[in-house]
């Protein structure tokens, strides 16, 4: 039988594992969940909404509140663009960016060369970056309507391949990938799932279609999960999130 310090200590080996996404519309929201759960997540994702909102300050908002930043803007531009956008993702200190792997390799081999210089002459780790292959959003029919064919499975391998040749750390796929991107680009290599639905969650929330629950993906390989709608709206948040951390645990 489990001890309540081997429960514990397995419950927080578990949260080292979840990301929290923080798709809320002002500051005062993300400084909220950040002092509610920074104790019990490793990072907090900064999207699209709360960047364009408020750009750097939302990343400084998530670090004076004790918390580190997974800053997922999806980078995705001319090589020399999009190097220079992560060079200034590195100088804001964030743990861990992404940028799309449909870029190219070129695009990725030059964004992670000159991280790795700048980090050396800041002094200071090198964010982990990480490759978007295709959205747990789309399926083969979404894939089909912009003139890609074939199964998503065997695309979201060949992208994180490639991303993997140009030196990236890892590649965010939905939970449905986990196995076969393992399999493909070895232990070593980073997966981050989103598209986690824990068993507590309402299926009508959804607006994404390769999903699978917190213990599922982790089970498959996942190194870390991204959960956010599921534990937002939930009346005790804090609550809801012990429920993911248990799941996993």
């Amino acid at each position: 039988m489990m001890t309540a310090s081997e429960k514990l200590s397995g419950e927080s080996r578990a949260g080292q594992k979840v990301i929290f996404a923080l798709d809320v519309s002002s500051l005062k929201e993300a400084r909220h969940f950040v002092r509610l759960l920074k104790g019990r997540v490793v990072l907090f994702k900064v999207g699209l909404e709360l960047f364009t909102a408020f750009g750097q300050e939302a990343v400084r908002a998530v670090k004076e509140e004790g918390g580190e930043v997974f800053l997922d803007l999806k980078l995705h531009d001319i090589p020399n663009t999009v190097a220079r956008a992560a060079e200034e993702a590195l100088k804001l200190g964030v743990r861990m960016f992404t940028l799309h792997a449909s870029g190219g390799g070129e695009m990725m081999r030059e964004t992670s060369l000159r991280c790795r210089i700048l980090a050396e002459k800041l002094n200071r780790p090198r964010p982990t970056i990480l490759a978007v292959t295709i959205l747990t959003s789309l399926d083969e029919g979404n894939l089909k309507e912009v003139g890609l064919q074939g199964p998503v499975q065997e695309r979201v391998v060949s992208l994180a391949g490639l991303a993997k040749e140009a030196g990236i750390d890892g590649v965010v796929a939905s939970p449905r990938e986990i196995i076969p991107v393992r399999e493909h680009c070895g232990r070593q290599f980073i997966i981050v799932t989103p598209g986690i639905r824990p068993a507590f969650a309402a299926a009508e929330i959804d607006d994404q279609k390769r999903v699978m629950t917190a213990g599922e993906a982790v089970s498959a390989g996942a190194d870390y999960i991204v959960i956010g709608r599921p534990v937002r709206l939930a009346q005790d948040p804090a609550a809801a999130m012990d429920k993911v951390i248990a799941e996993i645990s």
